[in-house]
């Protein structure tokens, strides 16, 4: 899938998306063990922002900058209203360039959109963004492969390249894993990863 066709879909269920998650709890301890492994505190990305809230607040309360980007201009709509200190950027990120690194990225639930082939480009491109020590925090599907699943009366497409490869690609980019957990118990299908950027003499 066209990750701005992606953005077309969600620009459907915006309203809904966000009446259903400004008050959700989901994925917020995740991304708070993610802040206390960062050592500066400077600037965050959020890829995949969608309409704001729960994640960026938690951001914005640990001191980060925050920068935003998303495919679907709906959502961004929303969260900029909710966020007006924060930089959103309408855009997709396996095209995206720029020359900021950041203390701390985080991806929930976002890039498994993603069409197979752009897997591994992504979380490079990802790693190649922090600063040195700088940490990640990415979900993706335990498992490998493609498929389209009905949602909100419209397809939706999903991908993943499971547990091993992910790892390796992290290393493959001079990050280093210091947590991983399949954490929608008991389905085991669901897996965050929180990986630290080493230095050029860490590896």
């Amino acid at each position: 899938m066209d990750p701005l066709e992606l953005g077309k879909k969600y620009d459907k269920i915006a309203a809904w998306w966000q009446d259903q998650h400004i008050d959700s709890a989901y994925g917020v301890a995740q991304v708070e063990r993610a802040i206390r492994y960062t050592q500066q505190k400077r600037s965050a990305l959020d890829v995949g922002c969608g309409s704001g809230g729960r994640i960026i607040r938690k951001l914005l309360e640990a001191g980060f900058r925050v920068t935003g980007i998303d495919v679907s201009a709906e959502m961004l709509k929303l969260a900029r209203e909710q966020h007006p200190e924060v930089t959103f950027q309408h855009d997709d990120i396996c095209t995206w360039e720029t020359e900021t690194k950041y203390d701390l990225i985080i991806a929930w639930d976002s890039i498994f959109h993603l069409p197979l082939s752009s897997q591994a480009s992504v979380v490079a491109k990802l790693c190649s963004l922090l600063q040195q020590n700088g940490i990640l925090l990415y979900t993706f599907g335990n498992g490998y492969g493609e498929h389209d699943s009905e949602w909100h009366n419209d397809t939706f497409h999903y991908s993943t390249i499971g547990i091993n490869q992910n790892l390796k690609l992290l290393l493959e980019n001079d990050c280093q894993c210091l947590h991983l957990e399949l954490d929608q118990h008991p389905d085991e299908k669901h897996v965050y990863v929180i990986a630290r950027k080493l230095g050029e003499f860490q590896v």
